[in-house]
């Protein structure tokens, strides 16, 4: 699917949420769409605010805020918790189903996809009767990079020593 088509998909779906649910279709909301739709990371509310600002966007942090919470309920942005108090954003039309592992250091998150996974998820639908409709798996370690930093960090301890 092309990222044209996917956009204006997009775009009528959230229209038809707004319509149906008597909210504006405001100008700055579907700016705020289309910005997070042409992201492919995780973000948080205040990075998506900042990134707009700078494009010169004229949109308030509660806009923002507000709107990715409709975007949320009309399944179009999947909203995380990956252990912090911060919430994470990303995209969620039209894209695989995928797994994180994040970074407790320093919060990097990786997107996996593992088809064992959906094996395991079917298996235990099956088990256990049950109609397993979505899943959410979330790994918590620390990255390469923070190790190596802190391997270099304890080798400069003891040799300060």
């Amino acid at each position: 699917m092309s990222t044209n088509h996917n956009s204006e998909l997009v775009r009528k779906i959230f229209e038809a949420y707004l319509e149906n649910k008597n909210l504006r279709k405001t100008p700055e909301r579907f700016a705020i769409l289309e910005e997070i739709y042409s992201r492919d990371d995780h973000f948080d509310v205040e990075t998506l605010y900042i990134h707009m600002k700078n494009q010169k966007y004229r949109v308030s942090r509660a806009t923002v805020y507000n709107t990715l919470e409709l975007l949320v309920s009309c399944d179009l942005v999947t909203k995380h918790q990956f252990g912090k108090n911060m919430a994470q954003f990303e995209k969620s039309y039209g894209y695989h189903q995928h797994d994180h592992i994040i970074c407790i250091d320093c919060g990097k998150v990786v997107e996996f996809c593992d088809p064992r996974v959906h094996q395991i998820q079917s298996m235990v639908g099956d088990l256990l009767k049950f109609e397993i409709k979505h899943h959410s798996l979330n790994l918590y370690g620390v990255c390469f990079d923070c190790s190596a930093k802190a391997a270099m960090n304890n080798a400069n301890i003891k040799h300060a020593s």
